[in-house]
């Protein structure tokens, strides 16, 4: 039987293996105020009816505390009317930089592979991915990276820098997951954002079976 975790308990796995971008969960418009996050934050719709956010317009970007309440009330209206059973609302601090898509899958030839691309909107669109089996050292991830079509984005353009060292530590950290969790069926991360000074996952879900 396939157990799904959603955004919330996917990250909780991950934080003790993956830098998250930090969050809390909040279950009611008098936690609002206890939010010690740094602005802008993004607020998302947590439920496992709704796992696909975007499709909803449950996701909710706040600059500042003023709009927080008036942004809660949107998200909590949308998922009433959808008549969706929600866990919370994630308040997760903004992080800016290139969308990356980073997961691991269960193949039945090759067990645990990871998967590394670009990620966002485009992911379906490109298909621009690389493949490994499950565990991977730096030099595989480095090869992953030179490996994509668009891997002069992350090279760099325009003046923008990527942390390369970051994203490559993350993908080999990820690819040992299995060993942990080899109940594992398939884990999405994206996007992982990756710029200057890190890489970090700013949304995830994980099959289990």
């Amino acid at each position: 039987m396939k157990t799904v975790l959603n955004e919330y308990k996917a990250e909780q796995l991950l934080k003790k293996n993956l830098p998250i971008s930090r969050n809390v969960l909040v279950k009611n418009k008098k936690e609002l105020k206890k939010i010690k996050l740094k602005f802008p934050i993004v607020l998302k719709i947590i439920s496992n009816q709704a796992l696909h956010k975007t499709e909803i317009k449950g996701i909710q970007v706040v600059n500042n505390k003023n709009n927080l309440e008036e942004s809660y009330k949107k998200l909590i209206n949308i998922a009433n009317r959808k008549k969706l059973k929600i866990d919370g609302i994630l308040a997760q601090e903004f992080q800016e930089g290139l969308e990356l898509i980073i997961g691991i899958k269960k193949d039945p030839t090759f067990n645990h592979i990871i998967v590394f691309g670009i990620g966002g909107i485009f992911t379906e669109i490109l298909k621009d991915v690389s493949i490994r089996k499950c565990p991977i050292r730096i030099e595989d991830a480095d090869e992953m990276i030179n490996e994509i079509k668009s891997k002069k984005v992350l090279q760099g353009a325009r003046n923008k820098k990527y942390n390369l060292n970051a994203l490559k530590k993350i993908l080999v950290k990820l690819s040992h997951l299995p060993k942990k969790y080899p109940q594992i069926k398939d884990l999405d991360i994206n996007p992982l954002i990756l710029n200057e000074k890190n890489a970090i996952v700013v949304d995830a879900r994980i099959v289990m079976e």
